[in-house]
């Protein structure tokens, strides 16, 4: 398959025939079943993790060959258009994933795994992974390629970024066990090792360092190295002031984010409300 893929994508022909469909709906059933994804764990890997580049080429193949149809449920009342290679993704109540009545949707060509709550209004996009047993809540979004892990907990209105293009990127990882708190936003690849928690408005990229106040390390990306948030941290939104010029004139502070203990059983304690409601 891997072959068959690359070789349509650089062919691009300018007119997709039967079997290159074929090919692609293949493709994206094994997408669904969880067979290939677009970033796995890889303990050789800087990371921890290595970028399946043909996968996502595969995914933006399901782009340039798909036509602009109707997907409208009522045409008159709401009407949807998009790709017919990428509708919505088919459930049954034997998939044991729970999506509950008002509003969300799931792209086709991602694998959602057993166990999984679905709080309405949400949004997974075409190419994610997300393990079984795990929460996203209300208003959350799983980006394109995005790898979210087992017993994850994305709370309301968090923004896990994806990245297809360039198809060398490592999306955005989200591993086994961490809590994302409400209004989050993880960006531009960055990895959050497991069991790490995120509060409540925290934002992570390519761009802000992030300051370790129990091992006194600054956490950067590099033109290689995405960042990497370390397993079990806890992290909330901080700030650090600017020391030169006119703002440390002015008295202005910029956004850090701040990891401010490691995850202990206080900590435990608090973040499994959502056993409960399972």
């Amino acid at each position: 398959m891997q072959t068959e893929i690359e070789e349509l994508f650089e062919a691009n022909p300018s007119l997709y025939q039967v079997e290159h469909q074929q090919v692609f709906y293949r493709f994206k059933t094994a997408l669904n079943e969880g067979k290939i994804r677009a970033a796995e764990p890889d303990p050789s890997s800087p990371t921890r993790w290595r970028v399946n580049t043909w996968v996502k080429k595969g995914i933006l193949l399901g782009f340039r060959m798909g036509v602009v149809v109707e997907m409208s449920i009522d045409g008159k009342k709401q009407p949807f258009f998009d790709k017919d290679t990428y509708p919505v993704r088919e459930f049954s109540a034997d998939s044991q994933v729970r999506i509950v009545p008002g509003g969300s949707s799931i792209r086709d060509g991602c694998y959602i795994g057993r166990g999984v709550t679905c709080m309405p209004p949400m949004y997974i996009n075409a190419g994610a992974w997300v393990g079984n047993s795990t929460m996203i809540d209300s208003h959350a979004l799983v980006g394109s390629c995005a790898q979210v892990g087992e017993r994850v907990h994305l709370s309301a209105a968090s923004q896990i970024g994806g990245v297809l293009e360039p198809v060398g990127a490592l999306p955005v990882i989200i591993e086994d066990d961490v809590l994302i708190g409400g209004n989050c936003g993880i960006y531009e690849g960055t990895i959050v090792g497991k069991g790490a928690v995120l509060g409540s408005g925290t934002i992570l990229n390519r761009s802000t360092p992030v300051y370790d106040l129990v091992k006194n390390k600054i956490y950067r990306a590099t033109d290689d190295i995405p960042l990497i948030i370390p397993e079990g941290a806890v992290v909330v939104p901080g700030s650090r002031a600017v020391t030169s010029g006119p703002g440390k004139d002015w008295g202005i502070s910029l956004y850090t984010p701040v990891i401010v203990k490691y995850r202990d059983e206080k900590t435990g304690s608090k973040i499994q409300l959502e056993d409960l409601l399972r």
